[in-house]
């Protein structure tokens, strides 16, 4: 049975912070809708101090941001996209079209076809994150997507150079400094400046994911994407300083990032917990991800590879990093999960960064439901059909009728019976079922 070495917050009080955050949330989306631009414009200076007329950047302002970068600065932004890019081209080439007779003279198909506006949001407030920038608006633009604006916060009292750069280049049509909720809201409400979008998309802090949730059904959004979770999966073959390493350099994220070590052995256990606190006093970003493995840090001993699964797919957290014997073994296995880094050559930051799979992946056990951010989260699968012949559409009537008239729907069943009086020269009185 699995041993909790350390447990972290527990769900009661998370419950409690997310009652908050709600309410809070509900508020500033209700002041967005009946005030539009005025109410984004105060919340604007209110959390980033952050004060413009406009919050379009204009193309030299996206100019200047591209200007302070080095040149190798901008070959690693290309080089990232380039690999998000490829790996979408891929996805998008396996979405296909079809369109099949099915009966003599039915023919039925579906299209996949893009979502016309998203809105991208680009979280930057502590951390320039561009890397979202590639994962979104690339993987819209691959997918066919028409209009793609983004948000990013303002770092340290400007527009994000890094950020602004990575928006540009992976081809937004139009880029906003703006964060928060105000982007949030902005978009997908609308304002006197800012165009309303069909689709939010990208990941954020505990409220940026809650305005999504709060306004999936007005727009759509990819998924809800909240405070980055990693869990770390690990055996005696590999040690505490590498386990440790993976654990807090996604804690770094934010004092609400779960960070979580799942193993067999106690030893790994207990010197990773060792090598956590002793990289905690030189890591640059150890005031967050302290706060963060206190309170939501764990370490989980199991017995078995087999029950080691089974409590992975309970977490179902949105990073699995697997440092063991036979990696394949959780491939094969494990249903629940963001996404999977398989073996010690690899890690969350190879994927969060430039690897070239998305990195904006389902939280909150949203995992076990949905995959993460991809080209086919942009595009609507729709159908049609045509019936070719009138023997095809009298036959299917005829069939039609008598289900509808098992369901008491008169209306449904008369528009099948029309086509059996027309095509098939029957007499078909009305709203009876078809003999």
């Amino acid at each position: 049975m699995a041993q909790w070495l350390k447990t972290s917050m527990t769900q009661g009080d998370r419950d409690e912070a997310d009652l908050k955050v709600r309410a809070t949330v509900e508020q500033l989306l209700l002041d967005i809708k009946v005030r539009g631009d005025k109410a984004v414009r105060e919340l604007s200076n209110k959390f980033d101090g952050w004060d413009r007329s406009d919050y379009r950047l204009t193309d030299k302002e996206i100019r200047a941001c591209l200007a302070e970068l080095s040149a190798r600065d901008i070959e690693d932004i290309k080089f990232a996209q380039a690999q998000v890019r490829n790996f979408a081209e891929h996805q998008r080439a396996a979405i296909k079209d079809i369109e099949v007779e099915t009966l003599p003279g039915i023919v039925l198909g579906h299209k996949n076809i893009p979502v016309n506006a998203i809105g991208s949001y680009v979280p930057g407030g502590k951390y320039p994150m561009l890397a979202s920038a590639h994962m979104s608006v690339v993987t819209a633009k691959v997918a066919g997507v028409p209009f793609v604006a983004t948000c990013a916060p303002p770092f340290e009292g400007r527009p994000a150079p890094a950020i602004v750069a990575a928006q540009h280049l992976a081809g937004a049509d139009v880029i906003y400094a703006l964060g928060g909720v105000q982007a949030i809201g902005a978009m997908a409400l609308g304002t006197e400046t800012i165009r309303a979008v069909d689709m939010l998309i990208g990941p954020g802090n505990a409220y940026v994911a809650e305005a999504k949730r709060q306004l999936y059904g007005r727009v759509g959004i990819d998924l809800f994407a909240g405070p980055t979770e990693t869990l770390v999966i690990a055996d005696d073959t590999v040690d505490g300083e590498i386990c440790a390493t993976d654990l807090l350099g996604q804690a770094e994220h934010g004092p609400t990032s779960p960070a979580v070590l799942l193993t067999n052995s106690e030893k790994l256990a207990r010197d990773t917990m060792a090598e956590i606190e002793r990289l905690l006093t030189i890591l640059p970003t150890a005031k967050v991800a302290r706060q963060a493995w206190q309170d939501f840090g764990e370490v989980i001993l199991c017995e078995s590879e087999e029950e080691m699964v089974k409590v992975a797919d309970d977490i179902a957290s949105e990073h699995v990093q697997v440092m063991t014997r036979d990696p394949d073994y959780f491939l094969n296995n494990m249903t629940n999960y963001g996404a999977l880094f398989l073996g010690a050559r690899t890690n969350v930051a190879f994927g969060d960064k430039v690897i070239g799979t998305n990195h904006t992946l389902p939280t909150k056990k949203a995992a076990r439901y949905t995959g993460g951010l991809w080209v086919g989260k942009f595009l609507k699968t729709c159908t049609y059909q045509r019936v070719l012949t009138d023997e095809a559409s009298a036959m299917i009537g005829e069939y039609c009728s008598r289900l509808c008239m098992l369901e008491g729907f008169s209306g449904h069943a008369e528009q099948a019976n029309i086509r059996v009086r027309r095509y098939g020269g029957k007499n078909v009185p009305y709203a009876t079922a078809a003999e």
